[in-house]
């Protein structure tokens, strides 16, 4: 097989969206999967949808295309707000999106009555991470300009926290996000169908709190994938944490001094990197860099350290590992060396399934290589640790 890749195992993902789902199902709060991360894998997004979730969530419309594969059943929600030069094929290609700015809801009503569509609009509220977001005082009049555009439909509000500044889900915001719901359903006449209290950041507060309120969906990316959750980098009970795995090739097997020699400047990324120890160490470097992943976020072997990287070098110190050339390190992914993975055109996907669901491999094995860009026109080996050890290393934050 082609290194680097990424090994992804559809049944354990499907696992971890059933075990979330049956978790919150008795809170009264349903799950969109999101699939940002894995540039909106048709495979995945299905073995989401097989596990519970009630529709597919992503931040790129090309993402969002690939996914109308898996039918029209399967709602598909644009979680990044759009681009105003992009909402007629917001309207194509999406049926509801995260909206703040009128500008742009006038422009995706004008596409909507153009195509003949009606498109679901969540609007957003800022609740203090200070992303995305109306303010709470400026809500009740966005919903009645949504409410006037008649090719829209307004359907939700909702909030994104963690994210930005990680600023934490607990009853105080979430109980703010259930008072103006009630507001908006109250002044304007309306039922709305989604609450949505946030990403995977809000499953410790979902779990624990004694009244959800009016909360009825979380957005899951993260803790689906990886099973784990954003605000601590902590694996989540019960959820498989080992369903990517990246795979590369050694290159060069060496025995160096510990420390370099030579007046020391910048590196090129413009670090001042320290190394420790002395005398000489087993240095392994794997054909893979920043090009392909994000290095903060890979956890290698037990035994194996991460010396350094730069675009097309992973520098180990691979200690006693009987370690050649030619021979792949099997490395775990935390969310931003995920993402970066998933989307880098040097890396190949390759989805495994044994259990049936409703991907269309099925049973199989698929190698994926990236998805080019969508175009559409405005006109009618060694192995690294299970992350659910404590002791294992932890992911850089990321998007969720």
């Amino acid at each position: 097989m082609s290194a680097p890749r990424v090994e992804i195992d559809l049944d354990k993902i499907e696992q971890n969206t059933r075990t979330l789902v049956d978790r919150l199902t008795p809170r009264g709060i349903r799950v969109t999967g999101i699939t940002k991360a894995t540039l909106g894998s048709p495979g995945i997004g299905a073995a989401m949808v097989s596990g519970g979730a009630v529709g597919l969530g992503d931040s790129r419309l090309q993402n969002l295309s690939r996914l109308a594969g898996l039918g029209g059943s399967t709602s598909r929600t644009l979680i990044r707000s759009p681009m105003l030069s992009q909402a007629g094929q917001v309207v194509r290609v999406a049926n509801a999106s995260l909206n703040t700015e009128r500008a742009v809801l006038d422009a995706l009503g004008a596409a909507a009555v153009r195509y003949r569509r009606t498109h679901d609009v969540v609007l957003m509220v800022e609740l203090g991470d200070l992303r995305e977001g109306i303010p709470a005082d400026e809500l009740l009049a966005a919903a009645g300009s949504v409410l006037d555009r008649p090719a829209l439909r307004l359907v939700g509000i909702g909030t994104n926290l963690a994210c930005q500044n990680g600023v934490v889900p607990d009853d105080a915001n979430m109980g703010e996000l259930t008072r103006l719901a009630l507001q908006v359903e109250h002044a304007h006449g309306v039922c709305l169908e989604i609450v949505s209290g946030g990403n995977s950041a809000n499953l410790g507060w979902a779990m624990t709190t004694a009244d959800v309120g009016r909360i009825d969906e979380l957005r899951l990316g993260e803790a689906i994938l990886l099973g784990t959750e954003p605000l601590h980098r902590t694996p989540i009970d019960g959820l498989h944490t080992d369903a990517f795995r990246l795979y590369a090739e050694v290159i060069e097997v060496r025995e160096k001094p510990a420390q370099p020699w030579g007046d020391r400047a910048q590196t090129a990324f413009g670090e001042f990197p320290e190394r420790t120890g002395t005398g000489t160490v087993r240095q392994a470097i794997l054909a893979v860099g920043r090009h392909d992943v994000d290095p903060e976020g890979l956890i290698p072997p037990a035994g194996i350290t991460m010396l350094g990287a730069s675009s097309d070098h992973l520098v180990l110190d691979v200690g006693d590992h009987p370690i050649a050339v030619g021979d792949e390190v099997e490395l775990a992914l935390g969310y931003g060396a995920l993402v970066r993975a998933m989307t880098s055109p040097f890396v190949t996907h390759i989805e495994h399934q044994r259990l049936q669901a409703m991907a269309p491999s099925a049973g199989a094995v698929e190698e994926h290589e990236p998805v080019p860009p969508l175009v559409l026109r405005d006109r009618p080996l060694a192995t690294a640790p299970d992350r659910r050890d404590p002791a294992a290393g932890r992911g850089r934050p990321g998007p969720r």
